[in-house]
């Protein structure tokens, strides 16, 4: 509709006819197409206008030259300006000039071949759900029979049954898809609302802090915010690492670079003749590069669904009603050697947010992106720099899963300690959080210094027990002390399944633990084992995602200011 107000008009080929409702659908399709090259344009024009003296680095006064030239550009991730950055670099060793504009240096935006129904009314198309099962919806729209409709009596009434999955609620309100075809299948798009709770930006006093990592994915744990302002912590955390899941990630983007790579040199020697002889293996090339694909795209959503759905499961444990998150969008896997650089590019931390946003709203928890800076180097109870050491029991070896404070005494594991700092930071600047207009996102964009000083986590109070101080023997005196060892030989084992067991251990065949279960595997295995490097077994042979995949079950200490009964999520 915005563009009929532009006077853009849609003209369809002579001989054709169609209804209003399918110019509708190409209007919103030429529209969004035209709004993502408007913006694209513009970043490139600002990028353009300020062509910093280095490229590869901005200086401090070149960075805010073209982040007040961009469209949005205060809040616009690094990121995407160093992307578009390096696009129009590589145009200049090629031509040896700056593109004049975003054309010159990209080809021309082809629109999506899909079918945008939502621009519909109920002339064109109607969802309804079943009647009797709630698993099934029914779709009705109105199809050419013919490829060239000739008038209006060429266009006919077509049903399409829809699948739903269980996460839709029986009581949701469906919303015409987007139809689009996939693998010569027609897949729908299915938009959905139901009722849910309202999320609010402040007033938060039980809060979850989330940290990212590698091995270990996710590092969570909870705090609460006392009326006097301090913050304290709630039970011991949890871990979610998915070490053996991104080792076969890696092993998959080996496989596919390798067959690209042999793609590519068969291309170069078939040219354009599809009778040559490795015409036919460029296609079974093609095709098992596809399969790869899919392969590791469906890891990565099944990475990113399950580590989302645990934090929210730890959120909805702990009874917190936010969970602040660092926000790592402008992170580039790049300057920390080629094998660190990849395992980070490897992650599918925007894919975990999104999915993760979606799942507390359902139970109206807020997601708020907190700002990354020093949340683990400095020291979550006094706001010092923290020593970083290789492990508890390795005090003299540089590295950087352990840290340590020498001010305070505080020590303990470096995600345990950012996600402390996450979270006392996000409870103190929650009146900073704002709600992009963009995607509706809230995020706190910036630190403020008097509010950091009040972001520390206050230890909490040792527990009191009664003295077990030792005052006496331990071994009290008996007139017939028993033998501590058997001095009479063990019975004959009779025939049957009647008898004592003989004297030693009895030999049973339990089976082995499952590889997953593997002691350098474990979920709070801190130091690298000095007899052989860890290796996630099972990876090379398929072994699954599920046993390599390792979180810490939703289980949280009660402090006695806490409620009684905070409920529990699997």
């Amino acid at each position: 509709m915005a563009l009929r107000r532009l006077g853009w008009s849609v003209t369809t080929l002579d001989g054709i006819r169609v209804n209003d409702r399918i110019v509708r659908m190409a209007q919103e399709t030429a529209g969004r197409t035209l709004r993502s090259a408007k913006w694209r344009a513009d970043l490139t024009a600002a990028v353009l206008a300020t062509w910093p003296a280095d490229p590869s680095k901005r200086t401090p006064e070149e960075w805010d030259a073209v982040r007040s030239a961009a469209p949005g550009g205060q809040h616009l991730p690094s990121s995407v300006i160093k992307g578009r950055t390096r696009q129009v670099a590589v145009f200049v060793r090629e031509h040896g000039r700056l593109p004049v504009d975003v054309f010159e240096a990209e080809d021309v935006p082809r629109p999506a071949h899909m079918l945008l129904l939502s621009a519909c009314d109920g002339q064109q198309a109607t969802i309804e759900r079943h009647e009797s099962d709630p698993g099934w919806a029914l779709l009705r729209l109105q199809l050419p029979a013919r490829p060239d409709p000739q008038s209006y009596k060429d266009w006919t009434w077509v049903s399409c049954p829809i699948s739903l999955p269980p996460t839709i609620p029986a009581s949701a309100v469906l919303h015409l898809p987007t139809l689009r075809v996939t693998g010569g299948r027609v897949r729908a798009d299915l938009a959905y609302t139901h009722a849910v709770p309202r999320t609010a930006r402040t007033g938060h006093t039980v809060a979850l802090g989330v940290d990212w990592g590698l091995n270990t994915l996710l590092s969570a744990g909870a705090a609460r915010l006392h009326d006097d302002g301090t913050i304290t912590a709630l039970g011991a955390g949890g871990m979610f690492r998915a070490a053996g899941v991104l080792a076969k990630q890696h092993l998959l983007r080996r496989h596919s670079e390798l067959l690209h790579a042999k793609a590519h040199r068969y291309q170069r020697l078939t040219g354009s003749d599809t009778e040559h002889p490795l015409a036919a293996r460029h296609a079974v090339l093609a095709d098992q590069i596809r399969r790869i694909s899919d392969k590791r795209s469906n890891l990565g959503d099944a990475l990113a669904r399950a580590a989302a759905r645990w934090a929210v499961d730890q959120a909805i444990t702990a009874g917190a009603s936010v969970i602040y998150l660092e926000d790592l969008r402008s992170m580039e896997a790049r300057g920390m050697g080629r094998t660190m650089n990849t395992r980070l590019s490897q992650t599918v931390r925007g894919q975990i947010v999104d999915r993760m946003r979606h799942l507390a709203a359902e139970v109206g928890i807020s997601v708020v992106m907190v700002p990354a800076k020093n949340t683990s180097k400095h020291c979550p109870r006094c706001l010092v720099p923290l020593w970083h050491r290789k492990a508890p029991d390795r005090p003299t070896t540089p590295g950087w899963k352990w840290a340590v404070c020498r001010s305070c005494g505080y020590q303990g594991d470096r995600d345990q300690g950012a996600r402390n700092r996450i979270v006392a930071r996000g409870l103190t600047h929650q009146a900073k959080t704002v709600t992009e207009r963009a995607n509706g996102a809230m995020v706190i964009r910036s630190v403020v210094d008097t509010l950091e000083k009040a972001a520390v986590i206050t230890p909490s109070a040792p527990k009191t027990s009664r003295d077990r101080s030792k005052t006496g023997p331990t071994r009290h005196e008996a007139t017939s002390p028993a033998p501590r060892r058997r001095r009479a030989p063990s019975p004959t084992r009779p025939q049957g399944p009647a008898g004592k067991r003989p004297e030693g251990h009895a030999h049973t065949d339990r089976p082995r633990l499952p590889r997953a279960a593997h002691r350098h595997q474990d979920v709070t295995t801190t130091s690298t084992p000095t007899t052989s490097r860890h290796r996630p077994r099972g990876t090379a042979l398929g072994a699954g995602f599920h046993l390599h995949a390792h979180a810490t079950p939703p289980r949280w200490e009660i402090l006695s200011d806490t409620v009684s009964d905070t409920g529990s999520s699997s």
